[in-house]
């Protein structure tokens, strides 16, 4: 998976919730939000950057959950927690976003390459 280009999702913990985003479109899906790692750029200032310019947000992109996950032939998709320094979030490329909690995780349409990495968040925001 050497040759995937690498692709940055950030969940953002505040007070026991994630905040989360929906595309809009035909993948509406939810998913973490982030974006491309750019060449010489690492992963955890690809997450900061992506988030200033979807979201509006200022983040400090901390530990990753562990995991990576193809996205289709050309993407590997790993995500990171972060914590948010300031802001409040801003729509600029996303139909929806939603701060969520453990329960709510399950009723939302995730697309495929997020999935499987609910288990280590649900864990992190139940564990506190």
């Amino acid at each position: 998976m050497g040759d995937r280009q690498v692709v940055i999702g950030v969940a953002v913990l505040r007070a026991g919730q994630v905040l989360v985003a929906r595309r809009g479109g035909a993948d509406g899906g939810w998913e973490f939000p982030g974006g491309k790692v750019e060449p010489g750029e690492t992963d955890e200032a690809a997450g900061e950057r992506e988030l200033v310019e979807e979201l509006g947000l200022h983040v400090s992109v901390g530990k990753s959950f562990g995991l990576e996950e193809p996205i289709g032939e050309r993407y590997l998709l790993r995500v990171y927690f972060a914590e948010l320094v300031a802001g409040e979030p801003v729509l600029h490329e996303h139909a929806e976003i939603r701060w969520v909690g453990p329960a709510e995780l399950d009723q939302l349409d995730w697309l495929a390459p997020d999935r499987p990495f609910l288990s280590v968040l649900r864990e992190q925001l139940t564990s506190g």
